[in-house]
């Protein structure tokens, strides 16, 4: 006889360098209320791709998760594609950007920036 096997999702989780730009940002804009926004759209050239964006504000149904104080919201559509993935922070020749490492995805597109599941 099979018993039912409870099943906890890693949640989103935020990279050193992520946390650092947040916090470079944060004092910047004089703001300690700031926080990175990452959702997933419709689009790009695998099917989704990611965005980002600050907000000082959540909504009801939004996910708050706290590092330190760094803050990443997600909405609840995007949380779904975004469960067990950490949001990082690279600069290099391509320039600076924020990422996602996403273990569900199955393609994504050659810069990053769109996936598949």
């Amino acid at each position: 006889m099979s018993g039912a096997e409870a099943f906890v999702p890693t949640p989103l989780m935020l990279s050193d360098s992520a946390r650092k730009r947040i916090n470079a940002l944060m004092d910047e804009e004089n703001n300690p209320a700031l926080k990175l926004r990452v959702y997933v759209t419709g689009g790009g050239c695998s099917g989704f791709q990611y965005g980002f964006d600050f907000a000082d504000g959540v909504a009801e149904d939004d996910t708050v998760i706290e590092f330190g104080s760094a803050t990443l919201v997600v909405d609840p559509l995007s949380y779904q594609y975004l469960v067990g993935s950490t949001v990082d922070y690279e600069e290099g020749l391509a320039g600076a950007r924020f990422r996602v490492q996403n273990p569900n995805a199955t393609t994504t597109c050659g810069c990053g920036a769109s996936f598949m599941v």
